[in-house]
């Protein structure tokens, strides 16, 4: 029996839903990065990054390429790129509205009711 494509969707963005997960495809979305580099632009232990790295592998989102001891790992293709280009976009907005809703708020605030003698 096939899924649902709202299922798959939601485990699609349950797989993303990791800050290791996102900090390393927004690494990934300039071009190939090796583990090094990784390890040293996201504060994390070796084998934490490896598992994360490996859900992103077993995804199908991320590729690597092993050329003697170091790892290089790619975005598989150009759409996750996109996405994460839609979601600073939409966050972006979303933060702009509160924003904007912020200062409204201060702007329309009454001053203190104080009591009269």
């Amino acid at each position: 029996m096939q899924r649902p494509l709202y299922q798959v969707k939601a485990e699609f963005f349950r797989m993303l839903g990791h800050p290791v997960r996102i900090r390393v495809l927004e690494l990934l979305q300039n071009g190939p990065v090796s583990v090094r580099e990784l390890l040293t632009d996201i504060d994390i232990e070796p084998s934490n990054l490896s598992q994360q790295l490996a859900v992103l592998r077993r995804s199908g989102i991320v590729v690597s390429t092993r050329e003697g001891t170091a790892v290089t790992y790619a975005l598989a293709g150009g759409d996750v790129a996109e996405l994460l280009r839609a979601a600073r976009r939409i966050l972006t907005e979303l933060l702009a509205g509160q924003t904007a809703l912020l200062a409204e708020l201060q702007d329309t605030e009454q001053p203190p009711v104080t009591a009269r003698p």
